[in-house]
């Protein structure tokens, strides 16, 4: 008892659809160089926006773990926890 097998319908294989100008042209040759000038200058604003926003977090981050490490110090009981319990070095 053979099972029956359906034949498909060969379709030729597709083809990559085709720009319709094959030219080699890109999108920087087609485009003026007033407006690509203008677009690396906002591409360079925007880099330099965000190297600078992450500087400000870390400044932030930084200035939390000072105010912290300041506040720890005046606390008698995280000096006590956290000093050395050899004394005798000290003498």
């Amino acid at each position: 008892m053979g099972k029956k097998q359906k034949k498909m319908a060969s379709s030729p294989p597709r083809q990559a659809s085709k720009p319709e100008s094959d030219s080699g042209l890109t999108l920087k040759d087609l485009l003026s160089s007033d407006v690509l000038s203008k677009l690396k200058l906002q591409a360079d604003e925007m880099k330099q926006a965000d190297a600078d926003k992450k500087e400000e977090l870390r400044k932030q981050e930084e200035d939390k773990k000072r105010a912290e490490q300041k506040r720890l110090e005046n606390d008698f009981s995280y000096l006590l926890d956290n000093s050395d319990p050899n004394w005798s070095k000290h003498k």
